[in-house]
Parts: structure tokens; sequence; C-alpha cells
């Protein structure tokens, strides 16, 4: 019945809609180079295996560049954006053929005609965090352990609702799986995602996103329930706090009621000097004794803290120069070098960011 009812409601959008000739393309680009020089000098010059932006050490590279496309009408949306670099190699290592290189790829539906209720498919940013894959709109250079740990992109359908005032955003979504575009092999289930947004005000934001799921077949399925919560809160023009919290939990074995838990508080500060200079620092915990998502086979499991300081300059509108250093520190040894292990790590990163 869901599915009869969804894809009715679809339809009857579509048909109300016609031929609408109203709306524009526009075409845009975006490119990050980067330096990292991790001070644990790892031997294949790729970074800790939990690290998925900015992950290649003593080298210069592409950390993302994409084209993308976006049309824009009343009732009818669409993006296709093509992308490489590392974090591409990274994030998508688990896909097939071009779809390697989707780093976008969705359209869109408003089916009321009255109120801003959508029906998007395809391809799309996660609805999880408030860091994304893209440097320059994140307020630190690299991403937070949290951020790289859980979905940058998902691909699926979602129904989304925006209160008239634009202060109450409210979303649905069916899942192809935990960061996935391609379904599990073996996996006969569909996850689930939801949102809430409430912007009480331009300076401030407060979000409560959920995922339900499992990203394993189902002869060893596990099931998952992640809960992502973050506030935004602009305090002033030129200083601002960024404080977020998540939490998981998946059965220990199937149908189990033992669960594993996992969770990470953040808390990020900026202060912008003026239009061209800022600056930002975070700190981090990220505790996941049972290796649920970072696997190190320590008798404590991985339980990190993380600090972190970043300058950014903008010399001009649409160009950003990052320099940012970061250290983690593990109850465990974690972190590999070449004379064996240590329970630190301490990195500097720079990065140019251009968008057109």
């Amino acid at each position: 019945m869901k599915k009869i009812l969804f894809g009715t409601a679809l339809l009857m959008g579509i048909q109300s809609i016609g031929q609408d000739s109203t709306g524009s393309l526009t075409v845009s680009g975006y490119a990050e180079a980067y330096y990292n020089y991790d001070f644990n000098k790892p031997a294949d010059n790729n970074r800790p295996g939990f690290i998925y932006s900015h992950n290649r050490h003593n080298e210069f590279n592409l950390n993302l560049g994409f084209i993308k496309a976006n049309y824009t009408a009343e009732r009818v949306r669409a993006n296709l954006a093509v992308a490489a670099g590392t974090y591409m190699n990274a994030n998508y290592a688990a896909e097939p053929g071009v779809l390697k290189n989707i780093f976008e790829a969705n359209a869109g539906v408003k089916i009321s005609k009255k109120k801003n209720l959508w029906i998007d498919a395809g391809i799309m940013p996660s609805h999880i965090g408030f860091e994304s894959a893209i440097s320059k709109d994140c307020w630190n250079l690299t991403r937070s352990i949290l951020a790289d740990n859980t979905p940058y992109f998902e691909a699926g359908a979602k129904i989304s609702y925006t209160t008239d005032d634009g202060k109450w955003f409210l979303s649905g979504m069916a899942l192809n799986g935990w960061q996935r575009i391609t379904r599990v092999s073996g996996n006969s289930l569909m996850s689930w995602g939801t949102q809430i947004q409430f912007k009480p005000s331009s300076k401030v934001l407060v979000n409560y996103s959920t995922f339900i799921g499992t990203d394993k077949p189902d002869s060893v399925r596990l099931s998952r329930f992640f809960h992502n919560i973050y506030g935004i809160f602009n305090v002033t023009d030129k200083f601002g706090v960024t404080v977020g919290f998540d939490i998981g939990t998946e059965e220990k074995t199937p149908a189990s009621e033992d669960k594993n838990t996992w969770y990470s508080p953040v808390i990020i500060l900026k202060y912008a000097f003026n239009d061209k200079w800022a600056i930002a620092a975070r700190g981090e915990y990220y505790s996941d004794e049972n290796g649920v998502i970072i696997t190190t086979g320590t008798p404590n499991g991985f339980k990190t803290t993380g600090m972190s300081v970043n300058i950014d300059h903008s010399p001009f509108k649409n160009i950003l120069v990052r320099l940012e250093i970061r250290h983690l520190s593990s109850k465990d040894d974690v972190f590999i070098k070449p004379s064996g292990v240590t329970n630190s790590n301490t990195f500097v990163t720079s990065s140019i960011a251009v968008s057109l």
C-alpha cells in the first residue's frame, strides 16, 4: 500500500505540472587542492583508515573537484555533478564503474501547488551532519572524526516539507543503505532516515537526524539505529559556535537484544576578523569500544580525543586558502608509524579551494 500511495502522489504531481518552461540552468564548479604532512610518516603515504578526506601524506593532491549542473523551476528541480579526487577514491570505493564518480544525481518534483512539499530521488547529500565534503563550506579545513565516519552521501527517495515561514524543515527518506548507491549484495531491506531542522532566526539552526537500517546481508543482518544532533549558533556577526553529538547502536548478533554503542561529541568555535581572515578551533572525542564503525583490535577499541586549529584567508570571494594543525590522541596504540604503533597522531594540512 505504501508503494502505491507514493507512486500515485508522484504521478499526480508530475501530471499537474505539465511543461514548465520557466526554469533556469546553472553550471558551477569546485576544486580543492591540498598538501598534508603526517608526523607519523606512514610508509604507504595513506592516512589512518578512518580518515576519508585529505587522506594522503606528503604529496600534493586533489581532495575534491567537480562540475555541477543545476536545473530549477517552480515545481521541478534536478542536480547532476561528476567528481574526482582522493575524497571520491576513499568514499566511493565500494561503488562499481562510473558510479565512483557521481557526486550528485537527483531530481525532484513539488507535489503541492500551495505548500513547499517535495519528493526527490537519486544520489543526494547526506541528511546527517553539519560538515559536508565541500571544505569551503565547513568551518575547519579537515573533517571531524564524526563526519568522516558517517555518510557524506546517500541514494534513495525522500519527501520533505518546509513551513511557509522557513523556520521548520521536515523530511523522511527511504535509503539504499549507510552511504551506499549500490545495495549490499544479499540485503533485501531498505534503510530509513528522518530529519528535523528548526531555524528560529538567521543566526540559529538546530538539527535532529536519524538513520535506521542495516549495512549487511540478510544472513548476518545487524540492525543499526543512529542519532545525529547539532546546533549552529552565530552569536555575533564575527563569532560562531557549533556543537554536535552523535550516538549509534547496533545489534551485537542478529536479532539480539544486546547492543554495541558508539558516540561522539564535538565543538567548534569560529571567529572572523573580517571578510578575508578567520580562525577556527575544534575539540572532539570519538568512542567506539566495540569497533562498529572503526575497528582497531585493541583492548579499549577506538577512544580518541582530537584538537585542531585552522586559519583561513580569502583573497577573493571565490578562493579560500587554509592552514590547519591537528592532533589526535587515543587510549590505545591505534596509529601506525614505520617503527611500530603509537597512541597519537599530529598532522598539518594546507589547501586552496576555488569555486566557480
